[in-house]
């Protein structure tokens, strides 16, 4: 009876090693899943260009498409002034202008892009908007017609309605945009266009 017995408490005993192997096994197949599921991760979008898309909200490309031809046509604007401006004080405000936001032009597009979304066309800035402070077609030939004091007045008239716009463009911006740096631009530019308003008011003699 011994000798029978042997064999067979040796079968079990092979199985229950083989039981166990199986075990070991799977947990190790767990294991090498969970090792694959996060090299899988790491195929998905990242870096600069996913911290582009998931650090902008909606507020933040509304603000950069509609800033971009709004500082388009403020530029147009004082670059008329060299050439038709009769005042001193109006050219150097105009060039004020139009070295502040033509570069913050080329960056707001840049962060479009970066965030895959439509940059405006360089001619968006004409016919008039209904953004802000933006100036009508007819308004535009109107200044662009003038010169000397006539342009001063409407030159500064204009100029102050448009930074109005463009200030409170940028107070919405710093209210609802997610971007750190489009919310840095919008305070910028309240500080300095306010400030420009009221230079240009002074000259209009509204102070």
């Amino acid at each position: 009876m011994t000798s029978k017995r042997s064999p067979i408490r040796r079968a079990a005993a092979l199985a229950a090693a083989a039981t166990a192997a199986l075990v070991l096994t799977a947990c190790g197949g767990d294991d090498s899943g969970s090792a694959h599921a996060g090299h899988g991760a790491s195929t998905a979008p990242s870096g600069s260009a996913a911290a582009g898309r998931a650090d902008h909200n909606t507020a933040d490309t509304v603000f950069a498409q509609g800033m971009i031809p709004h500082h388009q046509q403020a530029v147009e604007m004082a670059g008329l002034a060299a050439t038709r401006a009769e005042s001193a004080e109006v050219k150097t405000l105009a060039e004020e202008v139009r070295k502040a936001q033509d570069p913050e032009i080329g960056t707001l597009s840049g962060w479009l892009v970066s965030w895959g979304e439509k940059v405006p066309a360089a001619d968006e800035g004409h016919g008039g908007h209904d953004m802000a402070g933006m100036m009508g077609a007819e308004e535009m030939r109107q200044l662009t017609a003038s010169s000397g004091k006539a342009f001063d007045a409407a030159f500064l008239q204009m100029m102050v309605r448009h930074h109005e716009g463009a200030v409170a463009m940028a107070r919405t911006e710093q209210a609802d945009g997610a971007y750190r740096p489009a919310k840095d631009m919008a305070a910028a530019i309240i500080t300095s266009q306010s400030a420009e308003i009221t230079r240009m008011n002074t000259l209009l003699g509204r102070d």
